[in-house]
């Protein structure tokens, strides 16, 4: 294989691993995005459910939960 030859072909193995590595780092972003939100997701949940369990403690002891 001749110089220019050799040198298209390393700049193809390069381009290559740097399309691989992008894609890599892409997936890992997507991947701390989704976990990021499931737990806001469940942040959110615990803390509804922590203010229903208030608003009806509160009732109860009211006597309006009848």
């Amino acid at each position: 294989m001749d110089k220019s030859k050799n040198a298209s072909y390393q700049a193809g193995e390069a381009k290559g691993q740097v399309q691989e590595k992008a894609g890599n780092l892409a997936d890992k972003a997507s991947n701390a995005t989704q976990s990021a939100k499931e737990s806001c997701q469940e942040a959110g949940q615990q803390m509804k459910d922590k203010a229903q369990g208030a608003c009806d403690a509160v009732k109860d002891k009211v006597g309006a939960n009848k």
